[in-house]
């Protein structure tokens, strides 16, 4: 694909409209939706109204008048259209971590329930390590164990008697590896176990189908795909068939039945509405509802199914590229070549042998790129040790196809062959890190 040829798809392209909901700079290049989504052109305004009228005039009524104490279901509605749950299914509150240990905790006391010798949580080596931190975490609280594996063929093997929970993030943070969540859930129901899964990379950014792919309790992230700002809050989800069977640990005052009842004993209010646990945060939650509503704008030109067409797209033109113009230089796929293998982003690494394989280059590569305007992210590696083998440094960059376009992607990798070709990343101020990196 030609520079002119990249620009003709985006001229075709008919969701190319929805870019011009979000404020992006002249001449970037962001490819890093995936940690961050760019800023809804609705934010700001929306939440001066919350500044200056609701929180400014309004005061303290505005928490019946402009409806904030309703502002986690109301939201919550509004995603649970994105990924495969009814009305009622899904609540904004807290962060994906806090929820995760929620839907942990209910999931390993339902076991303990219902299949007492069942006391071992599986999950992805590779899975996010917040993931994989709260349930070691949890399963000292709870007598149990954390059975990692290092691919997905050897899930099924690990789902044995003794498995009590199946944890998975849907797609894979360090290579945009997806999950086959339906069979994965199956596979986990057949062995007895539940399926816990985290969509922060998924939400947003691909069909995803809750209830019909037999997930039994979800989380997801609002600052990524959903475009809810830096800290937005994130959202949980419950089977309703398992929803009402426990009382989540975390049982704050808005999770009670009658919250303004303020009575000493703890009731849990029906539904998914006891994994509500705090005062709402009244302006991230306006900051989400405008990102939520750019996904939304898609629905009357296809919705999910034509962004993961057009994702695909993009993610299939960055391979491509890479293979013809960076050929020479070491760069290896380290996501799933098949498309539907394959998230909303691409995962590059250098070989061992290259010029660019020693310790620290891909973080000063994607440091260089930053300079010319090309915003993508680095995620470190891990040297192997004796049960596991190591992990490479990785270059990775989002696609977000609510906004990011063919040209976008030329140009990346038109600027990571100069990089690579004039080694500027050598140059000392590209090893510099900060504390975000």
């Amino acid at each position: 694909m030609t520079r002119d040829q990249a620009l003709a798809a985006d001229a075709a392209d008919p969701l190319a409209p929805l870019r011009l909901q979000f404020q992006i700079p002249d001449g970037l290049v962001y490819l890093d939706g995936n940690s961050l989504g760019v800023l809804p052109r609705s934010t700001a305004a929306r939440l001066q109204q919350v500044i200056n009228q609701e929180w400014g005039v309004g005061l303290i009524g505005s928490w019946n008048s402009a409806g904030w104490m309703a502002q986690p279901q109301n939201i919550g509605d509004k995603i649970a259209t994105l990924v495969g749950a009814g009305p009622g299914e899904l609540v904004v509150a807290d962060s994906t971590s806090v929820n995760l240990f929620k839907v942990l905790s209910a999931a390993l006391a339902l076991q303990r329930e219902d299949a007492p010798g069942r006391r071992v949580v599986v999950s992805e080596r590779s899975n996010f390590p917040t993931d994989l931190y709260i349930a070691a975490s949890l399963c000292r609280e709870h007598g149990c164990s954390l059975r990692l594996v290092d691919s997905t063929d050897e899930i099924p093997a690990a789902l044995d008697a003794d498995c009590a929970v199946l944890m998975l993030t849907q797609v894979n943070y360090r290579t945009g590896a997806l999950h086959n969540m339906a069979a994965l859930s199956a596979a986990a129901h057949a062995a007895g176990a539940l399926a816990v899964w985290d969509l922060a990379h998924s939400a947003g950014a691909l069909p995803v189908a809750l209830g019909a792919d037999g997930a039994d309790f979800a989380v997801g992230c609002g600052y990524k795909y959903l475009n809810g700002g830096p800290g937005a809050p994130a959202f949980v989800w419950v089977r309703p068939g398992l929803v009402n069977r426990f009382v989540q640990p975390l049982s704050g005052w808005l999770g009670h039945a009658a919250p303004f009842a303020f009575v000493p004993g703890y009731q849990p209010a029906p539904g998914i509405a006891r994994y509500v646990c705090g005062t709402p945060p009244v302006l991230a939650m306006a900051a989400l509802d405008c990102g939520v509503d750019t996904l939304l704008a898609a629905a009357a030109l296809g919705g999910m199914a034509a962004l993961r067409a057009k994702s695909l797209a993009l993610t299939r033109s960055f391979i491509t590229l890479v293979a013809d113009r960076c050929a020479g230089h070491g760069l290896v796929l380290a996501s799933p070549d098949a498309d539907a293998q394959r998230g909303s982003q691409v995962c590059l690494a250098f070989e061992a042998s290259s010029r660019a394989g020693q310790a620290g280059a891909a973080f000063a590569v994607v440091q260089a790129l930053t300079v010319r305007g090309v915003v993508g992210d680095f995620r470190a590696g891990a040297p192997a040790t004796a049960t596991a083998g190591g992990l490479p440094d990785i270059l990775r960059f989002g696609v977000t196809p609510l906004y990011t376009r063919f040209v976008d992607v030329w140009d990346a990798v038109d600027h990571l062959r100069a990089v690579l070709a004039s080694g500027e990343w050598q140059q000392a101020r590209f090893a510099q890190r900060g504390a975000v990196t």
